[in-house]
């Protein structure tokens, strides 16, 4: 699913109009209906007390048709308009003079007016501002956003948090809608996914109002969200008459003393996402360790005890993993340049490994096209620099993955994976991901995914899906708290089985129809 701009999100709503010959008003009441429906769905027509806070655009009118349809039914109402301008959007005063035939006369707030006090019981319908913001609200405005977000109500947001920009950093968080649930029309929106504007969303939820499916598939997007729909078709099935062999050799490199666990994590992942063959190349203090743990993995080891001082193996691998807790003494960086010198073989790269690229820039010029890059974000700043916001974050990271032809995937509550000028964010994955190990995991499945001869974009994409899925599939098991990365580990192959499971059909209401 892509991410739009608001610019293409309004060519969107022009071309459905044209195309569908019908007018800007009737495509309002199909989303003010959508919206509707959702509602009573869930209320049944419960007397909440419902305040409706609309501004005087076009989610403005959605929130007065919306109004209208919740009085219809016997709803519990209080329509507010916040007056913040003297323009007023044409089919906001269409739905204005709907609602007044209706006999609902709304409260127009004004810069030094007192505010409607809200229970925490209440519901409010926040439609003050749409997708068009951008410009911090007045002062009184964001008074009263704090007012609504201090009320312990329960807060729905329609399309986006009142206060949330589109394609910039917000500059005053306390103006911006913390909103309990979002309803956004027909897509969803980057602003959703970043960490800086992700937490004005605590979940949302996408409502089709049939813009037409020509332009949003036709419509190229820097940006896209990563579900279920998207890997499915990425995914390669066995065949009968294979082998190990045919699935590729996984060579994983890292590990220092008393880091050995974080290859063995990684190893362990990389065949448990189908590599044929695993080595784990290691410093001498992990042979025993590894071989105890995981009888399934091949190990060489390099003459040093205790830290990686060269990389040299006599075996013929498909793609190598490597970084994971290998340290970065003095010796690992000259065994690292060296063999960047002659390497040809795909690489995945994590963890010391991604540091000692940051200590020694001109590593970065040795890397083969395509090489993976598996940064948190302390990882990617010492790689990139500092950013001002997550928007100038995902620009550097562009800039940054042309020049070096690199694929960066940035773990996060909703990992990214950049190449050139185009974004791939992740959908799985929980908080309970936030433990040790859980990054040396993913470098594993992207190796071992790659090994069975997905290309590099693919195996990153489809491999952070894989990751966050396990992750969630653990939880339901173990909780938040209680998850390791073992136990992640474990559910990757429920991750490939869940590929193929078919979703249960939502629950609808009846239609309603328009005035």
């Amino acid at each position: 699913m892509k991410f739009f701009s608001a610019k293409q999100i309004y060519a969107a709503d022009k071309f459905t109009i044209e195309k569908q010959q019908i007018s800007s008003i009737d495509l309002m009441e199909r989303a003010a209906i959508q919206i509707f429906n959702w509602l009573h769905v869930r209320m049944q027509g419960a007397q909440v007390k419902i305040h409706l806070f609309c501004g005087i655009g076009n989610n403005g009118g959605d929130g007065l048709a919306l109004a209208r349809h919740l009085k219809e039914h016997g709803y519990n109402i209080e329509v507010n308009v916040v007056n913040y301008s003297d323009k007023r959007s044409k089919d906001f005063l269409i739905n204005l003079d709907r609602l007044k035939e209706r006999k609902v006369w709304p409260n127009f707030l004004e810069r030094d007016g007192e505010f409607t006090v809200i229970g925490p019981d209440d519901i409010i319908i926040d439609a003050i501002f749409g997708i068009g913001l951008n410009r911090s609200p007045d002062p009184w405005v964001a008074r009263l956003i704090g007012h609504l977000n201090s009320s312990g109500a329960f807060i729905l947001s329609i399309d986006i948090p009142s206060g949330l920009y589109m394609d910039k950093a917000i500059e005053d968080v306390n103006a911006v809608i913390k909103a309990n649930h979002v309803l956004s029309f027909q897509v969803p929106k980057l602003v959703f996914f970043l960490p800086e504007t992700g937490v004005f969303s605590n979940q949302w939820e996408i409502l089709d109002i049939g813009l037409d499916q020509e332009y949003l598939k036709d419509t190229e997007t820097e940006f896209e969200v990563i579900g279920k729909s998207e890997v499915l078709p990425m995914y390669k099935p066995r065949e009968k008459f294979s082998h190990k062999g045919t699935y590729g050799h996984s060579l994983i490199i890292g590990g220092s003393y008393g880091k050995i666990g974080a290859v063995t994590l990684s190893a362990k992942a990389c065949l448990t996402s189908g590599s044929g063959l695993v080595t784990a190349y290691v410093p001498r203090c992990g042979y025993v360790p590894i071989q105890t743990a995981l009888p399934e993995v091949m190990v060489i080891t390099d003459k040093n005890e205790t830290a990686i001082g060269a990389i040299t193996f006599d075996i013929k691998p498909t793609v190598i993993g490597l970084g994971i807790g290998m340290g970065m003494a003095s010796e690992t960086g000259d065994a690292l340049s060296e063999f960047l010198e002659t390497n040809k073989l795909p690489l995945v790269i994590d963890a010391d490994g991604l540091n000692l690229l940051a200590k020694h820039k001109s590593f970065l010029n040795k890397l083969p096209s395509k090489t993976i890059l598996t940064p948190h974000p302390k990882e990617l700043e010492r790689l990139i620099g500092t950013w001002k916001d997550d928007f100038d974050m995902l620009k550097k990271a562009k800039v940054f993955s042309k020049k070096y032809d690199v694929i960066l995937t940035i773990k996060g509550a909703h990992t990214m994976t950049i190449y050139n000028n185009h974004g791939y964010v992740n959908s799985t994955g929980n908080p309970g991901m936030a433990t040790a190990g859980s990054g040396d995991a993913l470098t594993g499945i992207i190796t071992g995914l790659i090994a069975q001869g997905y290309e590099p974009l693919q195996a990153a994409i489809f491999g952070v899906y894989l990751h966050g899925m396990a992750g969630d599939l653990a939880i339901e098991h173990t909780g938040y708290q209680a998850l390791t990365t073992s136990k992640l580990i474990d559910n990757i192959g429920m991750a490939f089985v869940d590929l193929f499971k078919m979703p249960e059909p939502p629950q609808e209401a009846e239609p309603q129809e328009k005035p």
